[in-house]
């Protein structure tokens, strides 16, 4: 099954802003991992400037899906986001 990386750009104040919606995004990250869906997740930098996600799924889309149900998203805590596909040469399953 193909990886696919979901890189997540934040506004500068968002630990403020994604206080609220917090509980819904990790949801969602809980719902997609228990699926077998999200390898790994976790914000990048200190203090937190994105996110790295990692997905193994069959196709893109379920990552773009995941991506318009996300309210970190949906509320502009995320200003860019994208996806790149990853090969993996050692580790992982």
């Amino acid at each position: 099954m193909p990886h696919f990386v979901l890189l997540y750009d934040y506004i500068e104040d968002n630990v403020a802003r994604r206080a609220p919606i917090r509980p819904a995004h990790l949801a969602l990250v809980n719902d997609a991992h228990s699926r077998g869906e999200l390898v790994m997740a976790g914000p990048l930098g200190d203090p937190h400037e994105g996110a790295l996600l990692i997905f193994n799924v069959d196709h893109r889309e379920a990552v773009e899906q995941f991506v318009q149900r996300d309210p970190y998203v949906q509320h502009g805590v995320v200003t860019r986001w994208r996806i790149v596909p990853w090969t993996v040469v050692s580790g992982g399953a």
